[in-house]
């Protein structure tokens, strides 16, 4: 009989544990755009006291884990450069989730919950 692989955790369970857990330092998280609940693609808009620092996608790093990749324009280039980018991926993959984490060090918080 054939091993089944591990269960993983769906992408809305890795999003909640990332909004109590930065809540739960004192930091603010929001769901900017729904996703799919079961597998899909994760991307952090990350944030520190309201300023862009960038935007990170999970990605696997073919051993069997998980990392935060930096994607999309640089956060000097505006808001309206990394909504059109959001746009472009959203017609591409509408399974893809958007979350916004305000919060020190955002991309290490976040690679630390959900990778």
């Amino acid at each position: 009989m054939a091993e089944q692989p591990p269960a993983r955790l769906t992408s809305a369970m890795l999003i909640g544990a990332l909004r109590r857990r930065a809540a739960a330092d004192g930091g603010f998280a929001t769901i900017l755009v729904k996703g799919d609940d079961i597998s899909g693609v994760i991307l952090v808009q990350a944030l520190e006291k309201g300023r862009e620092t960038g935007l990170f996608e999970r990605v696997s790093n073919f051993t069997g884990g998980y990392a935060l990749m930096r994607c999309g324009p640089d956060p000097d280039d505006g808001a309206q450069a990394m909504s059109a980018y959001v746009e472009r991926r959203r017609r591409s993959d509408p399974d893809l989730w958007v979350i916004e984490l305000d919060i020190p060090e955002a991309e290490r918080f976040a690679a630390e919950t959900i990778c």
